[in-house]
Order: structure tokens, then sequence, then C-alpha cells
């Protein structure tokens, strides 16, 4: 029984990256009659974020109006994380970055079969590592430690490869209420929820695709 999730986030949404996690914690929960296939959608928070990123301190006091407020919001992510297995290092995420490119590098992965992978490795070296996911050089990196070609990853990413097609693709996001947002088989969740809402959609999922074949 196979049934397709598509999930659409971006990768300097902490909520989507505890989503993610939550969403395989879920596919592992369940039985081994049921395989989980992820479509990756992409979404851009800061679709007019300047390609070079811009300094996070500086942005987080714009947006939210002072760095204790900026900083207690990073702190209500840690603790909505404690069960999540991640280790969110705010102190070293110096830019906040354009993600197109980490976008693009997804569209590119897809033919490897390594989209979960490198969404992982995107969200980790982000939110983990501090790393600067706008940046083809960095992209490059992360795409070799999943076992990717890296002077691959760098030329396409130095390249207008997939530029239209990934915008394209970001345009068709409509009507849905915030990120992350899952499509399990038709049913929406959206939000990071508890692993076992998510899980009981993708039974549910799987329940009515028996149904469809009984």
């Amino acid at each position: 029984m196979n049934i397709t999730v598509t999930l659409t986030s971006d990768f300097v949404c902490p909520w989507c990256f505890i989503g993610e996690r939550r969403l395989q914690q879920a596919i592992r929960n369940l039985a081994q009659d049921i395989q989980v296939t992820l479509v990756w959608q992409p979404y851009e928070l800061n679709s007019t974020m300047p390609v070079e990123g811009v300094d996070r301190t500086s942005y987080r006091i714009k947006k939210f109006g002072s760095l204790e407020y900026s900083q207690m919001l990073d702190q209500r992510i840690v603790a909505a994380s404690a069960n999540d297995d991640i280790h969110f290092n705010h102190a070293a995420i110096l830019k906040t970055p354009n993600t197109f490119k980490a976008h693009r590098l997804m569209g590119w992965a897809r033919q490897f079969a390594k989209t979960d992978d490198l969404a992982n490795a995107l969200f980790s070296g982000y939110f983990e590592h501090g790393r600067d996911i706008g940046d083809s050089n960095v992209l490059a990196e992360i795409a070799a430690e999943i076992g990717l070609d890296s002077a691959q990853a760098l030329a396409f990413l130095n390249s207008d490869a997939d530029v239209l097609q990934t915008r394209q693709a970001i345009a068709q996001v409509v009507d849905i209420q915030g990120v992350p947002n899952f499509d399990i088989d038709g049913e929406i969740i959206s939000g990071a929820h508890p692993v076992s809402i998510i899980q009981n959609a993708l039974q549910d999922a799987a329940a009515r695709k028996r149904g469809q074949q009984d």
C-alpha cells in the first residue's frame, strides 16, 4: 500500500523542520505494508529576500520589534521540539538566507531519489549548524554530504537551469493556511502537529485506499 504526502515547506521555517521530523517519525511507526512517498513542494516565506540574504539579528528585530522578543520566540521553538531529536542552535545562525537556490537544488536532487535526504540536510544545516543555505558553495557541500556530486550540484546552481520551473512551482501554492502543509492523499493537515495526529492521518489514507481496492 503506497500513499503520497505532498509537503509544502521552506527551509528557514522552524516549524517546517519540526513537522518534517514528526512526519518521518509517524512514517516509521506505520505498519510495514504501508509505504509513503514524499513530494516536496517549494514555498518561500521571504519571497523578497535579497539573493545574498540579510543579517539575521537585524532582520528579526525589524520583523518582531525587538531582539528580546525574537529570542523568546526562539526559546519557544526549542521547548516545542524537545522530543523531536532537533538541536536548534539559533546563536550559530548569522544570516537569514534566500532559499530559492535550495529549492532549485531539491528539484535537481529528485532525479537521484535524494530529496528526502537533502531536505533533512538543509534543515539541519541551517537550524542546527548555522550554515548559509542561500550560498551555492555551501549547498554543493551539503549535496556532497548526502552522496551527490558537488561539482555537478555547483554547476547546476550557477546556471539558469530550472529557474523558471521552480518559480512556477512556487507560484502554484495557493489556498494554504500556513507551512508546513501536508496533503496526505487529499487530506490536508496544516502545521507541525503531534506525531500521533500525523500518523492517524497516514493510517486513514491507507484505509481509504484499501477500501477503494476492495
